[in-house]
This record gives structure tokens, sequence and C-alpha cells, in this order.
């Protein structure tokens, strides 16, 4: 799965991304249909100038040209913005990152989801896209990730993944080896300082570790 060094530097030790989505096109496409019907005003308008009242070229297509870049550079903006906006699932947390240049990013550990709600509308199950609404015991309350593609999918990647991670498949496994276990255990500590699991939860997995050695 591809994905830029900015999230990448995000990512803990031993974390895996399992799903990345955005916002459905369908956004993006009624953001920009309004510019570039602004744009095509524009030119129409700057012909009928030259045409009908005999405008000189030379001074209509420079005034026309310079009205024509706020449309333009909003329709770039939009898509900047669409494309830099993501919602990120991980074997640990659901992350949604936010920003062109001043990146927002907000967190959800999967242990601390109490409950996901999915809203679609008509046209949201037609398009397939609707709001996530993932209640947490985090002081964030409730995140919501709005009018995101394949919400279906996204919300059962999500609620398999937390199954799992509360199954402690990750660290359970009989493929781990011995030499693997003090890298999980300083894996644990560091989602323990970042605050994704408790020091009761870290205590207890480092126990069924250890006892494996």
């Amino acid at each position: 799965m591809k994905t830029n060094s900015y999230l990448q530097r995000l990512l803990g030790e031993n974390e895996k991304i399992l799903l990345i989505t955005r916002q459905h096109w369908l956004i993006l496409a009624r953001n920009i249909l309004v510019e570039a019907l602004l744009i095509l005003a524009i030119f129409v308008a700057s012909l009928l100038l030259i045409i009908l009242m005999n405008i000189a070229a030379v001074i209509v297509i420079p005034i026309g040209f310079l009205i024509m870049l706020l449309p333009i550079g909003s329709l770039a903006l939009d898509v900047a913005r669409w494309s830099n906006s993501q919602f990120i699932l991980t074997n640990r947390r659901v992350i949604q990152i936010t920003g062109i240049f001043n990146k927002t990013t907000e967190d959800s550990s999967l242990e601390k989801v109490n409950d996901v709600r999915m809203v679609q509308t008509f046209l949201g199950r037609l398009f397939d896209y609707g709001d996530i609404e993932i209640m947490t015991a985090s002081e964030l309350g409730v995140n919501t990730f709005r009018r995101i593609s394949k919400p279906v999918e996204f919300k059962t990647a999500m609620l398999n993944a937390k199954e799992k991670l509360e199954r402690g498949d990750e660290y359970h496994s009989e493929d781990v080896q011995r030499e693997d276990i003090p890298a999980l255990i300083a894996n644990l500590d560091l989602l323990r300082k970042q605050g994704i699991i408790t020091e009761e939860e870290f205590n207890q997995k480092k126990k069924e570790l250890l006892s494996r050695l």
C-alpha cells in the first residue's frame, strides 16, 4: 500500500496500515463544478466583449485571464485539500489527517473505541459514501469521519481490527519467536507512553509475553 513519508513517521513500531480512504469524489466534484462554471463564464464573457462590443482583445484577454486565476486557484486548492485529507485504519488505531502545509492529526485507539455508528443518506447508499461516528472513552468522545468513501468497508475493517487487537492476536501468535519478545515489550511500552494503552493493559500483556521466555 502506497503511503507518504508524513504518514510513515506517524506509525509506531510494528504498526501496520490496513486501510486508507478519503472523502468521496462526489464531494470534490460538487466543489469544482461551481469553479469550472465560473471559469467557463469568464471565458464566454471575454469572447462576447471582443465580438459584440468590439473591445480590443489585447485589453480583454489579459484582464479576463487575471480574473480567471481566482476560480482556477480555488479549484486547485480544493483538489489539494481533498488529496491531503485522509482517513487511515491501522492494526491499533484510526487516524484522521487534514491540511496541506499545516497538518492536523487526530487518532483514536481501537482499544478505547466503545461503539461505531454509520450514517448513510439515500444518495450515500447509491454512491457508496457516508459518515462514520466513532464513540470512544477518550476526551474527544466522538470522532466523526464525514462523507467518506466506502463507509461499510471501513467500519467492518475497523471492527475486525478491534476484535483482533482485543484477542491479543498480535502478541499471542505461535509464530512469535523468543528473540522478538523484547522488541514487542518495547513497542508496548511506547504505546503506553503515547496513551494508546493503559498501564494495566501494558503490564498484563508484558506478563503474557514474559511467560513465553
